[in-house]
């Protein structure tokens, strides 16, 4: 009998993990079906008949744990089996895993309770853990986790009817399953059926794959496969217009459900075949690009030889809806990104995981964190957050027991986009008319990342979540959360709550040619849809061409290059020589610039009075990531409007200052955002190029540059807000993200601008890094840049500050080996020589030490290395070329000789090579300090020193400025 805890008849023992029930207060009519069956099974099935399993198997122990906790479960996987007697012990360990996952939590907050309360016996941690194990009264604990019973019981229930159904269809179905899929050969009897393959959707169906006595698999999909049939028509006349040997599984269509073919994932026999396998992949890129497939990432796709095949294409004509109104996140959605067969990296506490279809490394796989448990087996086991590993993936072609890098076969890959693409352009109308038997089929739309709703039924278990449906559903309510700012999310948050409480991950579908959603138990949900998914591909296909073309192939570049890799922030390779020098004088680079800039604004994507660039940008300096422009001044849209405009400024050139001031457009909305969440103007921080800092500098010089008054008031909110985080938030003290790059962006604030308010903070800035104790070497990161802006502050500040920065450029260990070692390799502004140069010479008012008795053989090391191929700000020529630049207007010597020099070179490499930037395979992107601004910036500076200010050094017109402006 089951006791209760509190003041109620025991009979309603489960009223409390009835959540409608709850909600309105009302006793329900009946006994709901979980908590019979969990009284059925805990009444008649014997705790003693079941083994206790051993809490020290497995490596670590946790095995054994598990399967202990899976003895104490028994019951309900024994009531559960004996429903059916063609449910198996296969089916009972699947079951009774399934059932552990879901209450181990509790399990283990009970052993600790009754550890700390001394009611354990046992001489050593094990036994009293085992002893725990052998004495779990299920009654007692239902009663007290009501929810608890009612998950494991909805699960053993829906386990049941899916494995019951999946039987059942089998066998009307076989002779057509044999016929079709297995070569008309009879395999013998069913050897195994493994579910959970992939999502739980529709009251605990799965894919599953069945395997025969004679070792063949099929595949059992517990929903229409309709629209896998309809696919391999489209691919057959798609393969005949590109005679590329594309393949998919064969199928057995039934209304409900369907069967597929189980590919194996085989080797390829040579490198050749590897580059086959690629060639076919652009091909399939293309296609599912002009048909909007999406979610095609690393489990959807096997490796068989050279032959891509996909194994799930649910997905297609998948609309695109609440993406926000930035026109480049809307290219971006609607591009070859979408598919997810190029790189999707997720960024993680352990690293980057590439989920995508290209992606699935067998290395680190383990990006996020996941549920693990400490000393499991014993009485003191406890759940912590470890890397969780990714399942095994299949979707990489191998050679001689070793994946292929997808970023090695740009080439064929490539190739095969072009051959597909152009067949969809030459047969478009034919292709359109193939999209018609489309229109009502079931496909999956994806409401939120799966992700999301696995995170939301995994911290569901916790033990306080499953004392009662309110608590659980406090933790489900997230999602309203989610989608406060969405009409369609907030529609479906009901659908999504229904799924969620039978232990589902939520499921919608629609039609092509409809703009309707069905929920997971086939309700209607009309009209939700903005657009049909038939018609958004209808206009897609429309508007295929050449420049569209070109467009997604610089997408599969660049998600190629950002594949995880090292990144190396220092000079890397010269350019090929011999290399035909350019006189550079002023026009010359002006007209280099111009052509650069041109090539900045063919990659920009414009819509309702807003520009923004789709780039490929460093994140937390680690890894490269495909992405709409964010504001920051590194690699934002502030950046390359700062290049445009001074271009415009120039040139007088309308197009680039028109550019430049549409790409701010979304700059008032961001201080808003500032304004109302302190807390993600913290997350931004101070930082003079990452952070805050710079977002002010860029507005202080494009209020300027375009003589414009409303960006002066945006300059002045931002100010503020930079105010706010600088006294409540702890930066770290770099020049990158942090307070010295506060401090010099606020100096030329205050130049530029007048502003008191950003003197203000320039002086709260100084006296926190007076204060702090930096690290690491390097000027943008280290100590060397801390110095600089102190001696910078100096000047206005007073000597106390210099003694500060004098003491970090001294202690900077790694910039005293540059300037006495000038055989140094890593001549870049971010971490090399070129960056020691500039924090010595900086400030003309230093006084000379022994470090800067050197500069003339580093001046002479930087004018006669061998120039680089990456020409970028960062650790590229133009940020080498900078610091020859700085000596050269502090009248050092034969530095302006030097720098012209090196311009000649510039402008040679722009002819012989293009602007390579100092992006992964120097893929273009638009950004200032790793790209094509910053390249095109780089070089008006070479023209025009006294017009253009240094943007590595955050420099200003009005540089030079008395102690009473600037306090």
């Amino acid at each position: 009998m089951f006791p209760s805890a509190v003041d109620r008849p025991p009979a309603s023992w489960w009223l409390s993990g009835v959540r409608e029930d709850t909600r309105k207060l009302v006793v329900p009519r009946g006994r709901p079906s979980w908590a019979a069956f969990v009284e059925r099974a805990t009444a008649t099935a014997a705790r003693a008949d079941f083994p206790d399993a051993d809490p020290g198997d497995g490596v670590d122990g946790t095995d054994g744990a598990m399967r202990a906790f899976a003895s104490a479960l028994q019951p309900l996987v024994q009531a559960a089996m004996a429903q059916d007697p063609r449910l198996d012990a296969e089916f009972g360990r699947a079951l009774g895993h399934r059932l552990t996952r879901i209450a181990a939590r509790t399990l283990v907050l009970e052993l600790n309770l009754e550890r700390i309360d001394e009611r354990l016996t046992g001489d050593t941690p094990r036994e009293r853990f085992a002893d725990f194990v052998r004495h779990v009264d299920l009654p007692t604990l239902f009663g007290r986790y009501p929810v608890l019973a009612r998950l494991l019981g909805q699960a053993c229930l829906h386990a049941v009817d899916a494995h019951r159904e999946l039987l059942d269809r089998f066998e009307r179905d076989r002779p057509e399953i044999v016929r079709t899929l297995l070569d008309g050969r009879d395999p013998g009897p069913l050897a195994r059926v493994e579910t959970g393959r992939g999502d739980r959707h529709a009251r605990g169906r799965s894919v599953a794959v069945l395997t025969f006595e004679d070792g063949r698999r099929v595949v059992y999909k517990p929903r229409p496969v309709a629209l896998h049939q309809a696919f391999a028509d489209l691919l057959t006349w798609y393969d005949g217009h590109t005679g590329l040997g594309l393949r998919v599984p064969r199928t057995v269509v039934r209304p409900d459900h369907g069967w597929l073919e189980f590919v194996e994932h085989t080797p390829c026999a040579d490198v050749p075949a590897v580059g086959r396998f690629y060639h076919r992949l652009g091909a399939l890129i293309a296609l599912l690009y002009a048909i909007d497939g999406a979610d095609m990432h690393y489990e959807n796709l096997i490796a068989a030889g050279d032959e891509p095949v996909l194994v799930d294409v649910e997905t297609l004509f998948h609309p695109a809806v609440g993406i926000p109104a930035d026109p480049a996140v809307q290219a971006l959605a609607r591009s070859v990104h979408r598919t997810a067969l190029l790189p999707q990296v997720l960024l993680g506490a352990h690293g980057a995981l590439d989920i995508g279809g290209m992606g699935g490394d067998q290395g680190d796989r383990s990006a996020a964190d996941g549920v693990a448990w400490l000393h499991p087996g014993t009485d003191r086991m406890r759940l912590v957050r470890r890397p969780a590993p990714m399942p095994p993936a299949h979707n990489r072609p191998v050679v001689d027991g070793r994946e292929a890098e997808p970023a090695d076969y740009q080439g064929p890959l490539l190739a095969g986009f072009r051959v597909g693409y152009d067949a969809l352009c030459d047969h478009r109308a034919d292709l359109l008319g193939r999209l018609t038997p489309f229109a009502d089929l079931p496909v999956r739309f994806l409401a939120r990342m799966t992700q999301l709703y696995a995170t939301l039924l995994d911290e569901s278990t916790h033990p306080d979540a499953l004392r009662g449906a309110a608590a659980r559903q406090d933790v489900l309510d997230l999602l309203w959360d989610d989608s406060a700012d969405e009409a369609l999310l907030h529609a479906l948050v009901p659908y999504e709550m229904s799924d969620l409480w039978s232990g589902d991950v939520p499921m919608f579908t629609t039609r092509p040619g409809s703009r309707d959603l069905w929920t997971s138990t086939g309700e209607r949900l009309p009209d939700l849809l903005p657009v049909s998914g038939l018609d958004g591909v209808t206009a897609k296909v429309a508007a295929l061409g050449e420049v569209d073309k070109h467009d997604q192939q610089w997408l599969i570049t660049a998600g190629l290059a950002s594949r995880p890799r090292p990144v190396e922030h220092r000079t890397g390779q010269g350019v090929p020589v011999p290399l035909e020098a350019v006189v550079p004088d002023p026009q010359r680079l002006l007209v280099a610039a111009c052509g650069v800039a041109d090539e900045v604004l063919a990659h920009a994507t414009a819509a309702d009075g807003r520009v923004n660039w789709v780039g490929l940008e460093l994140v937390d300096d680690r890894h490269w990531a495909v992405a709409a422009m964010g504001a920051g001044l590194s690699n934002g849209y502030t950046g390359v409007a700062l290049f445009l405009a001074q271009l415009g400024k120039l040139t007088g050139a309308a197009r680039y200052t028109e550019h430049a001031r549409d790409a701010l457009a979304p700059i008032p909305g961001l201080l808003a955002a500032f304004a109302e969440d302190t807390e993600l103007a913290v997350a931004v921080g101070s930082g003079g190029f990452h952070g805050l800092g710079g977002i002010c500098y860029a507005l202080a010089r494009l209020a300027d540059l375009l003589d414009d008054a409303e960006i002066g008031g945006w300059l002045r909110a931002a100010v503020d807000i930079a105010a706010t985080v600088e006294a409540i938030g702890e930066d770290p003290a770099n020049l990158v993200e942090g307070w010295a790059g506060g401090l010099a962006a606020m100096l030329a604030v205050r130049a530029e601008s007048g502003l008191p308010a950003a003197g203000k903070l320039a002086r709260a800035y100084a006296d926190r890094l007076v204060a702090a104790s930096p690290g690491g070497d390097g000027f943008a990161r280290g100590r060397a840049g801390v110095g600089w802006a102190l001696l910078r502050y100096a000047k206005v500040g007073g000597d106390r500050y210099g003694v500060v920065g004098r003491a970090n450029l001294r202690a900077d260990h790694a910039l005293r080996q540059r300037l006495l070692d000038v055989t140094e390799a890593d001549h870049s502004w971010c971490s090399g020589l070129s960056g020691a140069v500039l924090a010595h010479t900086a400030h003309p008012e230093q006084p000379v030490d022994a470090y800067t008795l050197h500069l003339d053989r580093c001046m002479n090391a930087l004018a006669v290395h061998e120039p680089l191929r990456d020409l970028s700000l960062c650790h590229g020529e133009l940020g080498v070329i900078e610091s020859l630049t700085v000596l050269a207007e502090r009248g050092h010597g034969l530095a302006s000789a030097m720098r012209n020099r090196r311009a000649g070179l510039v402008l040679g490499a722009l002819d012989q090579y293009g602007a390579r930037c100092g992006t992964p395979d120097g893929v273009p992107s638009a950004g200032l300090l790793t790209g094509l601004s910053g390249i095109g910036y780089g070089l008006l500076r070479l023209g025009f020193p006294e017009q253009v200010p240094s943007a590595l050094l955050l420099g200003s017109k009005h540089d030079t400025y008395h102690e009473e402006n600037a306090r």
